[in-house]
Parts: structure tokens; C-alpha cells; sequence
């Protein structure tokens, strides 16, 4: 997917990713202005933000210094991400008909 593509799909959406041996990889609230959150479902969370970088879909979080960049395939089964930061590790998959909350224990409000 282009950025602009990707965009449209997530923008506004809180989406839940699996990966082949765990089905509870992750949630990712995407804000306007290509904002992020991200939450393990051991409740973790961290902001970020989102950027196209040679065709990938980058993402940086807030204490992170390496950038998490993923291919991102749009298909009938929902998104497929390939993790091209370090290739051939990681392949997550959106899981439709869930709507996971960010599970935030270490951010006060």
C-alpha cells in the first residue's frame, strides 16, 4: 500500500494484529496527522508516529530510536504486514471483527 492508501484504510480506527504463533500480537489506535498509539496486550503502550519510507510504511516510537518499517499488503482477509526492518522475521495480520482496547497500565492519565 501507498501511504496515501494506507492513510484511508487506518485513519480513525483502533486495529488489532496477529501473527502466525500469537494471536494476540498487538492493538494500534490510528490518530489524524499520522499519529499512533501502540498497546500489547501486556499492557504497554507507546505514541508514535507513521511515515512512507522507499515504499515501506516506517513507524518511530517515543523511547525507541530504530524505526519499525513493514510492507503493508492490503487484502481480502484484512492487512498483512511484512517486516522488512529486519526481513524475514515477523508477518502480522489484521484480525477483523475485533475491536481490542489499548491496554495502557504504564501511562497516567
Amino acid at each position: 500500500m501507498t501511504a496515501e492508501e494506507f492513510d484511508a484504510y487506518v485513519t480513525g480506527r483502533t486495529i488489532t494484529f496477529s501473527t502466525a504463533t500469537n494471536p494476540t500480537f498487538g492493538v494500534e489506535r490510528y490518530l489524524p496527522g499520522r499519529r499512533v498509539m501502540w498497546s500489547t496486550f501486556e499492557g504497554t503502550c507507546k505514541y508514535g508516529v507513521w511515515f512512507e519510507s522507499k515504499g515501506d510504511i516506517c513507524f518511530r516510537y517515543e523511547g525507541d530510536p530504530e524505526h519499525k518499517c513493514w510492507t503493508i499488503y492490503d487484502e481480502p482477509g484484512g492487512l498483512r504486514g511484512v517486516f522488512t526492518t529486519r526481513p524475514n522475521t515477523t508477518v502480522i495480520f489484521e484480525v477483523l471483527d475485533r475491536e481490542d482496547p489499548l491496554i495502557c497500565n504504564d501511562l497516567s492519565s
